[in-house]
């Protein structure tokens, strides 16, 4: 994903927070099955070189993890954390499954109590 209005409609969708980043699903209703990842990290988490090896690092767990645990026609955002950067590997695949898994039982808008703007 790289168009902004993408990524505001996504984060209308399913919110899956976990310790090293937060997933966001937002099923689209075109009738396209291709899943579609879109990856942030903000300046806050650190300077580029930071925040690019997080990307990195989340580019392959989404082609390791998405096509089997996925939802066919969504997009999927993750919003990394610093703990990200640390985590392992195992740890952070485990997240993702548990984080894709719980997105399926969560209601839209996520968990929260109130709407965001």
């Amino acid at each position: 994903m790289t168009n902004r209005p993408d990524y505001l409609a996504a984060n209308a969708g399913r919110r899956a927070p976990m310790p090293g980043f937060v997933l966001l699903v937002n099923p689209r209703d075109d009738g396209d099955p291709a899943m579609r990842i879109g990856i942030t990290v903000t300046k806050k988490v650190g300077n580029a070189v930071v925040r690019n090896r997080i990307k990195r690092r989340f580019r392959a767990l989404a082609r390791d993890i998405l096509p089997d645990h996925g939802w066919p026609g969504a997009d999927h955002v993750l919003i990394g954390r610093e703990a990200a950067l640390t985590a392992d590997w195992a740890t952070l695949r485990e997240h993702l499954a548990k984080a894709l898994a719980k997105s399926r039982t969560v209601a839209p808008g996520g968990n929260r109590s109130r709407p965001r703007k």
